[in-house]
């Protein structure tokens, strides 16, 4: 009885994942994914390089590095995020 249960748990693990389909690997929505992780990585260094010049733990030299990657990785984010809503906007003007 045990057997078919995980017989049975097997079977179904597997239609499941076959019904939900994973999106291509070279998806818009996957590049979004992965911009955004690398921009929240970004921030996170910075964040942890500052933590470390406070309390004495690296140089000057690391951080002005890291806000200048932070910054750099801002105003990237902004860009995009610009670029975004012109493109929505140009949709809404469309003829329909």
């Amino acid at each position: 009885m045990d057997i078919k249960k995980s017989l049975a748990a097997q079977a179904y693990a597997q239609t499941r994942s076959a019904a939900t389909p994973e999106p291509p690997p070279n998806s818009a929505e996957n590049s979004a994914a992965q911009f955004l992780g690398t921009f929240a990585e970004t921030l996170q260094r910075g964040e942890d390089t500052a933590r470390a010049a406070m309390t004495g733990g690296a140089d000057p030299h690391a951080l002005v590095a890291a806000l200048a990657s932070s910054q750099t990785a801002v105003e990237t984010v902004i860009t995009v995020r610009d670029r975004v809503v012109e493109a929505y906007q140009e949709i809404l003007r469309m003829p329909v």
